[in-house]
């Protein structure tokens, strides 16, 4: 049910806060039953189904893939291999094969992200492929409508109008207003939804970029459920819809040049655009977005090497062409009980699926001014990551469905694994234990031979010796990161950080998810995007089995030294777990940080609001 208004009395210059509706069909898709649910489903190859347009990929696009695969499982043999030498030196028994079936995909998960960092740098640094550029302009003007979607759960009203004013304010200086419409779709309650109908009502009237406004009482399938509502109701009256999160912000170049591209190739469902983080102030905040300027570019560039025109979808900061994402896009609810069953929650790889399964191109591109923003802490981030890991392991059941292009059955997979890994990490840690105390570290000897250790030094800290490489390899780049000694001494920094946070969430993973598979729901309690430190109140409790585990593991150190001396990060992190969140979570410690050079990225350009802009934006405020 959704609660329209054309405007309060008393306010006749209120424009109305929805358009006329222009319905579309988006028929319910069946996973198992190919060429249902819509049409008939074309070959992945044959280009889309309006047949106007061939699809837009790279050519070789199997060979590199079939490169990457191959040098993976290389990587993660000669690791095994050597790992087995030393296990079944005197012999096999169960421990051997259960460190062997767990040591070999979890060395492929490493190997798999090493060399897409790699690859990402050597695309970089040659120049072959571009990194981050501002979007194509074609200077031509845009024929076609794009709607902005900004779905909304009781967020913080002010700050998603001001966003909301920036982009509406430069796509009217680019001179595109009419080709433009924002919808804030919301599923607020009561009284979040009577604060945004006011900020609605100070913004809606003075811009020639259409503003509307709704919101939903029944929020049937969260965002999904919302922007599908919105597509069956008003779809057909646009081209395109541009599809941000409540803390997005994009510049109009970045907006109308998405547009463009859209209008010049008809074979393209999707455009994903890699977000930027931005706003950061807590400490954590700091540390993770230096560690995505940074790191981030030359991991996004071999993503798109290989992914080539069947890329993810994220969720937000990408445009989609509306009719495709209507015919192919219909999600229905899966049988069954939680963990597998319900509504599909992480709706958007599933929908890069769909789309690429009639035929639609999807692709991943960087450009500059898309951004997002970051929770400002670890507890917020666990939270956010709860919800995520839902939805990925819900995917292993659509692992199988008909017309699937492999590549999205990989991402799918992929996505699952991201969080199955840390359970894995943590069986291998305990197994490790029950050998060691078995009168056994043959684990151990091996990992710690110089050949397993040296490859697994590389594979771990090389991506990070890479993005530092491509960071002070040019004096424009070298200069927005503060220069090569900040860019050096935030590395140092940040890698024990990282290192002391890995089994803090590996441990809250591996809690979720057997929550998850407990049926225990994430629910959907609005995201904490502003806050400014943690008490012990709030920490202690949630981090009291990984002072529990830390605890056992220090205990039974004496026991078994030379194991715990492998696992002494892992005790460290686990016992450290409630300070690290709690110190992360500081402005004052990020404002200390920023002050001794530490975590410095490059400005965004977007942050400098001409004074109309700061105008409006203090309307909102007051």
């Amino acid at each position: 049910m959704s609660v329209d208004s054309s405007g309060r009395p008393g306010h006749p210059a209120l424009p109305a806060r929805l358009p006329a509706e222009v319905p579309i069909d988006m028929p319910l898709q069946n996973f198992r039953a190919r060429g249902t649910g819509g049409g008939p489903t074309p070959d992945p190859l044959a280009g889309p189904s309006n047949g106007s347009d061939t699809l837009t990929s790279p050519e070789g696009m199997s060979s590199r893939r079939l490169l990457l695969f191959l040098l993976t499982m290389l990587l993660a043999t000669t690791a095994s291999a050597a790992v087995q030498d030393s296990l079944l030196g005197d012999g096999i028994d169960l421990w051997d094969v259960a460190l062997l079936v767990l040591f070999f995909p979890l060395f492929a998960w490493i190997a798999f992200g090493f060399l897409n960092a790699l690859i990402g740098f050597v695309l970089l640094m040659t120049r072959m492929h571009p990194g981050f550029v501002p979007v194509p302009q074609n200077r031509q003007p845009l024929t076609g409508q794009t709607a902005v979607l900004i779905p909304v759960h009781n967020e913080d009203v002010d700050a998603v109008f001001g966003r909301i004013a920036r982009m509406m304010h430069a796509i009217e200086a680019a001179g595109e207003a009419g080709s433009f419409a924002f919808f804030v779709l919301s599923d607020s309650g009561e009284e979040s939804g009577a604060q945004e109908v006011a900020a609605w009502e100070v913004l809606a009237p003075g811009s020639r970029v259409p503003l509307y406004y709704r919101r939903r009482t029944d929020n049937v399938a969260r965002k999904p459920g919302n922007v599908a509502d919105w597509v069956r109701r008003f779809g057909g009256g646009y081209d395109h819809m541009l599809v941000l999160d409540a803390d997005s912000l994009m510049s109009g170049d970045a907006m109308i040049g998405m547009a463009q591209v859209m209008e010049r190739r008809p074979s393209v469902g999707l455009l994903q655009t890699v977000p930027t983080i931005r706003g950061a102030t807590t400490l954590f905040q700091r540390w993770m977005q230096f560690n995505s300027r940074l790191y981030g570019p030359i991991s996004t560039a071999g993503l798109v090497w290989w992914s080539g025109s069947e890329a993810s979808f994220w969720g937000h900061n990408a445009i989609i062409r509306t009719r495709a994402f209507a015919e192919s896009c219909g999600l229905p609810v899966l049988p069954g009980g939680p963990p597998f069953g319900g509504a599909i929650m992480s709706h958007d790889m599933v929908e890069a699926a769909l789309l690429r399964r009639r035929g639609w191109a999807v692709h991943l591109i960087m450009i500059d001014d898309s951004y997002e923003e970051f929770p400002p802490t670890l507890i917020d981030m666990a939270v956010r990551d709860r919800r995520w890991a839902q939805g990925n392991i819900q995917h292993l059941k659509l692992l199988g469905s008909d017309g699937f292009h492999p590549v999205n059955r990989l991402q799918l997979a992929i996505g699952a694994s991201a969080y199955m890994t840390s359970p894995a990490w943590l069986v291998l840690i305990l197994t490790t234990i029950a050998q060691a105390f078995a009168g056994e570290s043959k684990l151990v000897e091996a990992t710690t031979s110089a050949r397993v250790l040296a490859l697994t030094v590389i594979l771990l800290f090389g991506p990070k010796l890479l993005g530092i490489i491509w960071a002070v390899s040019d004096r424009s780049r070298r200069t927005a990161f503060g220069g090569a000694r900040a860019i050096i001494l935030s590395a140092i920094a940040e890698i024990p950080l990282s290192m002391l946070s890995a089994p803090v969430i590996m441990l809250t993973q591996t809690m979720d998810l057997i929550s998850i598979f407990r049926g225990q729901p994430s629910g959907w309690s609005p995201q904490n995007r502003d806050r400014d430190g943690l008490s012990i109140a709030d920490v202690v409790p949630r981090y009291r089995w990984h002072l529990a585990a830390g605890v056992a593991l220090l205990l039974i150190s004496p026991a078994v030294p030379i194991t715990a001396l492998w696992l002494a990060p892992v005790t460290l992190g686990l016992l450290l777990s409630p300070w690290l969140a709690k110190w992360s979570a500081s402005n004052a410690a990020g404002s200390r940080a920023d002050a001794r050079g530490l975590f410095q990225v490059p400005a965004s350009g977007i942050d400098q609001l001409p004074a109309t802009e700061a105008l409006a934006l203090r309307a909102i405020a007051h």
